[in-house]
């Protein structure tokens, strides 16, 4: 059984196709020789970090040993205790359901109080003692004592 037109037909367009793609290869190839040397497609950084077509001045040149780079974390001094504990105002407490926020005097935020987190038992308006302690919803006042 012979092909059939549809079969002449794409053999005919992928021969046409091939050709092409030379054609273009070649043409490509030849065009690429016109001056495009190494050195014209270099390009360099200058000391502001903008590219230039110049190399940079050597006598400008900053030596940078590996050595004096830090890539890590500076490790965190002691913590004095007497710098966590802070003073603020009650300001909204509520019996019922066990929470209520402090306004911390040095700051002015307002830190969220749990009722597992009182020593004593609070209103508002009482000026009071806490330590702040970061929770996953933000800042939570612990060891909370009230101020006489």
């Amino acid at each position: 059984m012979g092909e059939t037109w549809n079969k002449k037909e794409r053999e005919k367009k992928k021969q046409q196709n091939k050709k092409e793609k030379a054609e273009k290869r070649l043409e490509r190839k030849e065009n690429s020789k016109d001056g495009n040397d190494l050195d014209s497609m270099l390009a360099y950084m200058d000391e502001n970090g903008n590219l230039s077509s110049k190399p940079p001045d050597p006598r400008k040149k900053i030596t940078i040993n590996a050595e004096d780079i830090d890539t890590s974390v500076p490790r965190q001094g002691p913590v004095n205790p007497a710098d966590l504990i802070r003073t603020g105002i009650v300001t909204f407490f509520n019996d019922a359901k066990g929470y209520g926020f402090i306004k911390d005097q040095e700051t002015q935020e307002s830190v969220f109080v749990h009722v597992n987190s009182l020593t004593e038992a609070i209103k508002e308006n009482n000026k009071v003692n806490f330590e702040v302690e970061m929770g996953p919803k933000g800042a939570n006042a612990v060891n909370v004592k009230l101020l006489k």
